[in-house]
């Protein structure tokens, strides 16, 4: 009816919906074929899986188990637009760095600097989390090669020993040749810096104020916000802790697709790569 409307009228499609009473997605879903019907279908399923997916993601991810559909980005998008399906982009600026202290200050070694294999160069930063009426903090380490989680900690303080137990964590089974990450008193203070040096890993930090030079841990964080913690609602922070361990170790580095990494996952990219070196 909708679209028998739309061929005698010339009004917008919001128009037509408000007249007779229908949401929008429901008058495409009236000109929808069959398999747009199921591809619709799958397209909502991964957004289940991963909400904040946008259009290449979920393009890349149907073509993987268990949809295993293989269909053009331009297919999706249309779809995705028709059922308003698309997830608006959200800026976010969090600012945990306190760089007011008296300890050493160390260059940036890695200004326009690309990695080049695994462990090469670590990146770490810190975000919080709202939890009830107050904050727990995170601390996070990432391989730049491969953007895999090395380390990792939460803690109800922001202190040193937040970063130094989650690079105690990364330091277990890989060491790096650099570690950078801002100029924040956690970073700087001397237990960290010793045991970076203890390990002969040279030392990396972006300038005061230049939150860019440390872009691939600030971007990590705003995907742990927006596809884990603003997705979920922790009851206390045993449960905090539990949820985003879970996300990190199980969704973030087997399951979550990354189109720097040719659509693999943080693990299939860096096992691809060890078998490559191995390859004649």
């Amino acid at each position: 009816m909708a679209r028998k409307v739309r061929d005698q009228v010339s009004c917008p499609v919001t128009v037509i919906c408000s007249a007779l009473g229908i949401s929008r997605s429901g008058y495409y879903y009236q000109g929808c074929s069959h398999d747009d019907h199921q591809l619709v279908s799958s397209i909502k399923a991964v957004q289940t899986r991963f909400p904040t997916y946008g259009t290449r993601r979920v393009t890349a991810e149907l073509k993987r188990e268990p949809e295993k559909i293989h269909v053009n980005r331009k297919r999706v998008q249309r779809l995705m637009r028709q059922y308003d399906l698309l997830q608006p982009v959200k800026k976010r600026k969090v600012r945990t760095t306190n760089s007011q202290h008296s300890y050493p200050r160390y260059p940036n070694l890695v200004k326009d600097k690309g990695a080049t294999h695994p462990d090469e160069i670590w990146v770490s930063d810190i975000t919080y989390i709202r939890l009830g009426t107050g904050f727990v903090y995170l601390a996070v380490i990432m391989d730049m090669f491969t953007r895999d989680i090395r380390g990792w900690q939460l803690s109800r303080s922001i202190d040193q020993r937040l970063t130094l137990d989650a690079l105690r964590m990364a330091l277990q089974d890989h060491v790096p040749e650099i570690h950078h990450s801002d100029q924040g008193v956690q970073y700087a203070a001397g237990d960290y810096t010793a045991l970076l040096v203890q390990h002969q890993i040279k030392v990396s930090m972006a300038a005061i104020g230049k939150a860019e030079e440390n872009g691939y841990a600030e971007r990590l964080m705003r995907t742990i916000k927006e596809e884990e913690v603003d997705l979920s609602e922790y009851t206390d922070f045993t449960d905090a802790f539990t949820q985003i361990g879970y996300f990190i170790e199980e969704v973030y580095r087997h399951k979550r697709i990354h189109s720097s990494l040719g659509y693999l996952t943080p693990a299939e990219f860096e096992d691809a790569w060890v078998e490559q070196q191995r390859t004649p």
